[in-house]
């Protein structure tokens, strides 16, 4: 019995060749308040369709790995608070045991890569947290990165973390870093982390080609994109951070750690803007969506691989 089941319009597209983005689960069960999630969730989908290509929304329910999902099992998902919230270490522990979990970054590459899917859109990656000196608190993100060969569209990695950190870690790691359209890497719910991006690319083709290249030359793991932020929705650096800096310091008093960390970081700053970053989320989402399928529309136009 095969671990893996794609939705019917999914596997039809694979096997057919057709550009598929994957999309994660934890927006779905950690990231978005309801009635906010599912409503995300299924307009991010129809973005990524009105884009030419197709989502798939990846998630486990029942021990089986599912890729692509109803508008049912999404709602399901939504309202459900008992969902676990996977990555690499927890994964396969969930399917063994029949469990039901929503994916993060790195457990929807994973999915993804084994459903033969290269192109994945995100809000944010996770990413080294501040303080990680004393916590040691660095998300598996990046260590999947530089394992899995998946293309990740996210806006950045999320402003909660030491960004300058978690690019030095991406470098080390060996992950290509492209900034889309601009040569400053986006913080997420800003357009520019102060920081430069170390590749810039302006086409579509350009990242999918990068991404086929990788494979040609056989190197491990995949690439991240940094799609800024839309301009309409962004929140200026200089108003986030100290409201940042005051969440974590909420975080630290509880003595809130681990995974428990980012969801309870994004919800008080959302609270602290009036729910304006909540907008910006959602905005962001899209944004990568949109990105995420035109790069799956030019690998899927391009599969010829130079030989070495």
């Amino acid at each position: 019995m095969s671990l893996l089941t794609p939705s019917p319009e999914v596997g039809k597209a694979l096997r057919s060749g057709q550009p598929v983005v994957a999309l994660e689960s934890t927006i779905i069960t950690h990231g978005l308040p309801w009635p906010r999630n599912v409503q995300t969730a299924l307009s991010v989908e129809q973005a990524v369709r009105d884009a030419g290509a197709i989502p798939a929304t990846i998630a486990v329910l029942g021990g089986q790995i599912r890729i692509g999902l109803t508008p049912q099992e999404i709602e399901n998902l939504s309202q459900n608070p008992d969902v676990a919230k996977l990555s690499r270490a927890d994964l396969a522990a969930c399917v063994a045991m029949g469990g039901t979990g929503s994916t993060t970054v790195a457990a929807t590459m994973i999915c993804a890569a084994r459903a033969g899917i290269t192109v994945f859109a995100t809000g944010g990656i996770g990413g080294v947290h501040r303080g990680a000196s004393e916590t040691f608190d660095i998300s598996a993100d990046l260590t999947e990165l530089s394992q899995t060969p998946v293309t990740v569209v996210c806006a950045g990695a999320k402003a909660i973390l030491d960004l300058p950190k978690t690019l030095e870690t991406l470098e080390t790691l060996g992950v290509p870093v492209i900034a889309f359209g601009q040569d400053a890497f986006p913080a997420f719910w800003s357009s520019d982390a102060g920081l430069p991006a170390p590749l810039r690319m302006d086409c579509p083709a350009q990242i999918a080609r990068a991404h086929q290249m990788r494979v040609a030359l056989r190197l491990p793991g995949g690439q991240l994109v940094g799609n800024p932020i839309p301009q309409d929705a962004e929140i200026p650096r200089e108003t986030l951070e100290p409201l940042i800096a005051a969440a974590q310091s909420e975080a630290d008093t509880q003595g809130i750690t681990g995974k428990a960390v980012t969801p309870f970081l994004l919800r008080r700053i959302s609270e602290m803007t009036g729910g304006a970053s909540l907008t910006a989320n959602v905005a962001l989402i899209h944004a990568n969506a949109r990105l995420a399928a035109r790069i799956a529309i030019a690998a899927a136009a391009n599969t010829e691989l130079p030989e070495l």
